[in-house]
């Protein structure tokens, strides 16, 4: 599927809602070429927001091609990613296996977020909608303790029990609707979800790094003041005070 450039950030964030376990993008001259391995339910949901998509059977490499999207990045002294590749020697690495559900850690947002993380003071930590829990498992190995991951999928939480135990740090991963509450009274709160769903968060932490919107985006969180706020590649994290 095709998008023309004016298009480029608003297609970008729709992929990553309706595939935030990846997709593929590649520059054209015309425009940004977008793909995404899925089934017949996926391409439903690409018509739905995309209108007119092209779809072909995926190829017999697939599984390794699907490999080849997911690589590691290096975001302050953290390594971030999968099994099959080599951390660098002078970084601490954050080894997570996404499966073919979640993401490793290479999207701006989890990088923003990753900087962010390592800029708090060290405390207790929740990771809110922890996916494979990248976020969770990076900040117990640079220091905070205990944490604790919430994800409404029980995939997710499976997921984030794994590379905890892969990264030999003790996370508390449980099943749990943040919408819903209570969330757990800690010293930092992460949260890479979408704008949409993160004002009605009901936190009860004193930081909250949010992430997974736009730069255009203006998130406000009921009872927080906003402090400093990052971007990478027209993707936003802010960090959010308690007042």
């Amino acid at each position: 599927m095709s998008v023309a450039p004016a298009r480029a950030e608003e297609a970008r964030a729709a992929m990553v809602e309706l595939f935030p376990e990846g997709f593929e993008e590649v520059e054209r001259p015309d425009g940004l070429e977008l793909a995404a391995y899925t089934d017949a339910q996926g391409e439903q949901r690409l018509r739905a927001a995309f209108g007119a998509v092209d779809a072909t059977e995926a190829p017999e490499n697939w599984a390794e091609r699907w490999r080849g999207f997911h690589r590691g990045a290096r975001v302050g002294s953290l390594w971030v990613g999968p099994p099959w590749e080599l951390p660098p020697a002078d970084a601490t690495p954050v080894v997570v296996d996404p499966g073919r559900a979640f993401g490793t850690g290479g999207h701006p947002t989890t990088r923003l977020c990753l900087e962010l993380l390592q800029l708090a003071p060290r405390g207790s930590l929740v990771d809110v909608g922890c996916g494979s829990g990248v976020l969770a498992v990076a900040g117990a190995l640079v220091g905070f303790e205990p944490v604790t991951a919430l994800d409404s999928d029980p995939a997710a939480v499976e997921a984030t029990g794994e590379n905890a135990r892969r990264n030999r740090v003790r996370i508390e991963a449980r099943l749990a609707d943040a919408l819903e509450g209570p969330l757990p009274e800690t010293d930092v709160a992460v949260a890479n979800i979408t704008g949409e769903a993160l004002p009605l968060i009901p936190f009860r932490s004193a930081l909250v790094i949010a992430s997974g919107y736009l730069t255009a985006a203006e998130i406000a969180l009921h009872g927080y003041v906003r402090g400093e706020r990052r971007t990478l590649e027209a993707w936003a994290a802010d960090l959010f005070r308690r007042h």
